[in-house]
């Protein structure tokens, strides 16, 4: 059972990406100078995530929007940035950004509450 329901998630999460893909939203413009100082400050960014999330794809989806090239982080089992997330940020539960900013890391949760924070900084 436990078995079918993985995979149903993960079929249904998959369809779900492809669709997303196949739909992105067009990117914010931004001069050379302004996208290059986004992305410097981007440096400073990471998001751990699944491919197949809901609220991950939401997330990637807004990071598309805002033009915002940003690290992703593959948070699945066995993967080293999953003990990352866990031991940084103390929980496995994604989407979570990483934020490391004047020697403070801040792990923030919340599709939505990430979203709200990238479109106030970058939009």
């Amino acid at each position: 059972m436990k078995l079918l329901v993985k995979l149903l998630r993960e079929g249904l999460g998959s369809i779900i990406a492809f669709i997303s893909w196949i739909t992105l939203p067009g990117k914010l413009k931004r001069t050379p100078e302004a996208q290059a100082e986004v992305e410097k400050e981007l440096q400073n960014f990471a998001l751990y995530q699944f491919f197949a999330c809901p609220f991950c794809i939401k997330t990637r989806r807004a990071l598309h929007r805002l033009n915002l090239p940003m690290e992703k982080r593959n948070a699945q089992q066995g993967s080293s940035y999953r003990t990352e997330l866990t031991q940084g940020g103390g929980r496995v539960k994604v989407p979570c950004l990483r934020i490391d900013e004047n020697g403070t890391t801040t792990w923030m949760y919340e599709s939505a509450d990430i979203i709200h924070y990238l479109e106030t900084r970058f939009g």
